[in-house]
């Protein structure tokens, strides 16, 4: 976990060059065509995933291949829309980096446990929802800490990861409690197991993922919030939303989500599979 963990910080770092390199060159030029049109012609559609989030976006280190929930949906929808010789490229990113990608034109949709929310509608656009996350907190079995509420003390440290809607809601939730923010998820669950706070915050989704590969570790309390997350375009891009959307509906008609979701998380301890089929 710690060598993937600096993996993931040095390709962060990466990605942010690859972003003020290509900020005022050509790739800029690119976010402004027809997605749709283009990725038609080309008959491949670039997205932009999660490559440290188990369960919906995971780099396996033995093949390099990213696997996850988020993962199969893009493939699926990629068939879909460009048939069954499509091809759906993946692009690993991190919360921070996911955005100046997009509107960079280096990926051509964002399907990495993104919740639509109203300030980021300001900068991209949305899809409907495909997962309807909740946030809650993973702490160490055993712990004192139950709720959200028991974080709400001075001396309390929760930790969170920079770029994401986690860290925002808990000063709404938990605002006497101090935030500390890692670059990605497996620097905070080393964080958490390293004693550097009393709890870990993020959507439900994610940090199932994480109990399942480290049972010493628990989500509790519940969920706090309602997190739903969309696959995020540029903004402008208004047909090829309007056909991702299309998209959706048909997986989730013919069966093809349910499928989908029961892979990654019908075995998946305190996950209610039945609320989230489509």
């Amino acid at each position: 976990m710690k060598k993937f963990g600096r993996f993931m910080g040095l390709f962060a770092a990466l990605a942010l060059l690859l972003v003020t390199m290509t900020a005022c060159g050509s790739s800029k030029a690119l976010s402004k065509q027809d997605v749709l049109k283009v990725d038609t012609k080309a008959n491949t559609i670039t997205w932009g995933v999660k490559a440290d989030t188990k369960l919906f976006g995971l780099m396996n280190t033995k093949t390099s291949i990213d696997e996850g929930f988020e993962v199969d949906v893009a493939k699926a929808l990629t068939k879909e829309i460009l048939g069954k010789d499509g091809k759906a490229v993946f692009v690993p990113i991190t919360s921070s980096t996911r955005v100046p990608l997009l509107r960079n034109g280096n990926i051509d949709a964002i399907i990495a446990t993104m919740t639509i929310t109203p300030e980021r509608e300001k900068q991209v656009d949305f899809t409907r929802s495909y997962f309807n996350a909740g946030q809650a907190i993973l702490v160490k079995k055993g712990s004192p800490i139950q709720s959200v509420k028991d974080l709400n003390k001075k001396g309390k440290v929760v930790i969170g990861v920079v770029g994401s809607n986690s860290v925002q809601n808990i000063g709404k939730f938990a605002p006497k409690a101090k935030v500390i923010q890692m670059s990605d998820y497996a620097q905070a669950l080393t964080a958490l197991k390293s004693g550097q706070g009393d709890a870990l915050t993020t959507d439900n989704g994610i940090l199932y993922g994480m109990s399942v590969d480290n049972p010493g570790y628990v989500v509790v309390g519940g969920s706090f919030t309602q997190e739903p997350y969309g696959i995020a375009v540029n903004q402008g891009q208004t047909n090829f939303k309007n056909r991702l959307n299309k998209a959706l509906t048909t997986i989730e008609n013919d069966g093809t989500y349910n499928k989908i979701l029961k892979k990654w998380f019908g075995n998946v301890e305190g996950f209610n599979y039945e609320e989230m089929k489509r």
